[in-house]
């Protein structure tokens, strides 16, 4: 029997500044029908360019240059564009990575679904918007029927992604590409979502091409799994195959990199004892609750409890875990304990000091002693600034030392964090993720702070260059005695670096203790909730290999 695609010896490249740079070379694979066949790499491997040449959505600039890609009998390649159009979206589907930016924000939800029967001519438009809602409530979404009357800023990520999933399905497609589709959502969520996908995929023996950088979720989804590394592929085989006996070195890289399929923890025993036996409290928040008016109705005022009766503290030398999902309320916290939003009731107390008795220059002095790390590399650096101007920019706007002396500890700073000194004079498009987030962390480390905030600061990150990071805070929180408050969705992260864990639901504190005693035997049945999401358990306990 034929396998529904073949790709063999695909080559790709991508013209940049006139030079032709090899994004994919020699790549070949099969999918046979109703298989689930996973693509893994981290980012520049070529996973997203073999699944954009299937589809023929490369962009402008890059160039198929040999290769053949055959589905269901026919040469892909030698399609003309309006042959296309019945092959994409109807014979094969594509789930993107970004909802967001995926999704008409001026076109109800309905239509966008409505439109994959219409433009193939499976449906005329009356009956399509009728199977919209069919195909939304099967992807998931409650109340379909007004949910297809809404825009899709009125939904939160992971509906987004539902909406998305029910138009690549609506036409039946034999074939669906996966990109990505869960990087950008919360454990549960994205559990949620690939059950979602399996269910739909599953009944209709449609084959699933999954593209991820996330090692757990290729181990619970995938029947075969495909690694791939700067544009060729290394190692391919089953799941239980492929990850629980790896031959190619960066295979075992990857697995060890991988939070969800590696049980190490970071923090060593000598530091959890300094930190949970010895260490006197550094920060303590008490009751705190912040309320946030909303946009007034017919009905009168409105308001949104984003954090009601939290009550915690964080040890000098610890790291306090703060877990949950997205709108649990863990972001308001850490802007409570900062100072950069007033609690509405409650208080935090710093080192004695109680911060809402403290303002102008004695609570800017305050304020030098804890910093914050933020999620995005990209986001969180001027792009105009060299990285000795970003590193030394608390330095300058506290008037730290000469401009000499700055320069020194810039250079010092970066030791620190593992970059060359001569890093000091690039820019950041010239950087990679992870080195942008190094030099984050050298800025926030600038004036020798107590505490440090990291808020979700691993999380857009691959994962060999994410296990790099979570190194770097221990080594430098051991070296500099500093506290963290390290937010995060992931728990199998959170296992690995907290001394203690507090998880947070709707606003609330539902569970907090020792990260051992949480993760391993949660009493809460939202944080076993959690725990029971984390991409990869299904290897760890064995059961590798069986269906999306």
């Amino acid at each position: 029997m034929s396998p529904l695609l073949r790709v063999q010896d695909l080559h790709v490249e991508y013209l940049v500044n006139g030079e032709a740079k090899t994004a994919v070379s020699g790549v070949s694979f099969d999918v046979n029908a109703g298989e689930v066949v996973a693509i893994v790499g981290e980012s520049g491997s070529g996973k997203t360019t073999t699944a954009h040449s299937i589809i023929n959505l490369l962009p402008g600039n890059a160039r198929f240059s040999s290769g053949s890609i055959a589905f269901d009998g026919v040469d892909l390649t030698q399609l003309t564009r309006k042959e296309w159009q019945g092959v994409r979206g109807r014979e094969i589907g594509l789930i993107p990575q970004d909802p967001t930016a995926s999704l008409d924000p001026l076109q109800k939800v309905g239509d966008q679904v409505a439109e994959a029967l219409t433009i193939h001519r499976i449906q005329p438009k009356k009956e399509a918007r009728r199977r919209a809602v069919e195909l939304l409530r099967e992807s998931g979404i409650r109340d379909a029927e007004t949910r297809a009357r809404q825009y899709p800023h009125q939904f939160s990520g992971g509906m987004r992604q539902r909406v998305l999933i029910a138009t690549a399905l609506a036409a039946q497609p034999k074939l669906v590409i996966a990109d990505e589709p869960t990087s950008a959502l919360d454990v549960t969520v994205q559990r949620q979502i690939l059950d979602n996908i399996a269910t739909l995929t599953t009944e209709r023996g449609t084959a699933v091409l999954l593209i991820t950088h996330d090692l757990g979720v290729a181990a619970d989804r995938a029947d075969r799994i495909i690694v791939m590394k700067q544009g060729v592929i290394v190692e391919e085989g089953s799941a239980a195959e492929v990850l629980g006996d790896p031959h190619h070195e960066y295979t075992r890289q990857l697995i060890e990199a991988a939070p969800g399929l590696s049980p190490r923890r970071l923090r060593t025993v000598s530091a959890v004892e300094r930190s949970t036996a010895g260490g006197a409290v550094l920060v303590e928040a008490t009751a705190l609750r912040k309320v946030f008016p909303l946009p007034r109705t017919a009905g009168g005022a409105r308001s949104l409890t984003a954090v009601d009766d939290v009550s915690l503290d964080i040890r000098r030398g610890e790291t306090l875990a703060l877990v949950g999902e997205s709108g649990s309320g863990k972001s308001t916290v850490a802007r409570l304990l900062l100072r950069l939003e007033k609690p509405t009731s409650g208080s935090v107390v710093f080192d004695g000091v109680d911060l809402a008795s403290v303002r102008g220059e004695r609570l800017r002095q305050l304020r030098r002693r804890f910093q914050v790390v933020f999620q995005s590399p990209y986001a969180s650096v001027d792009p105009r600034f060299s990285v000795e101007d970003i590193i030394a920019e608390p330095l300058r706007a506290f008037s730290e030392g000469t401009p000499g002396g700055r320069r020194e500890r810039v250079r010092s700073l970066l030791e620190e964090v593992h970059l060359p000194s001569d890093f000091a004079s690039r820019r950041p498009a010239e950087l990679s993720g992870g080195q942008r987030q190094r030099v984050a962390i050298a800025r926030a480390l600038a004036l020798k702070p107590e505490l440090v905030v990291l808020d979700e600061a691993v999380s857009a990150l691959d994962v060999s260059v994410q296990a790099q990071i979570l190194s770097l805070l221990v080594e430098l929180q051991e070296q500099e005695s500093l506290s963290y408050l390290f937010i995060s969705h992931d728990l199998a992260v959170v296992q690995q670096i907290s001394d203690r864990v507090a998880v947070m639901q709707s606003g609330k504190l539902v569970e907090i203790g020792d990260a051992t005693d949480v993760l391993v035997n949660p009493a809460e049945e939202y944080t076993k909730a959690l725990i029971s999401a984390i991409p990869g358990r299904r290897l760890t306990l064995n059961k590798c290999g069986n269906g999306i």
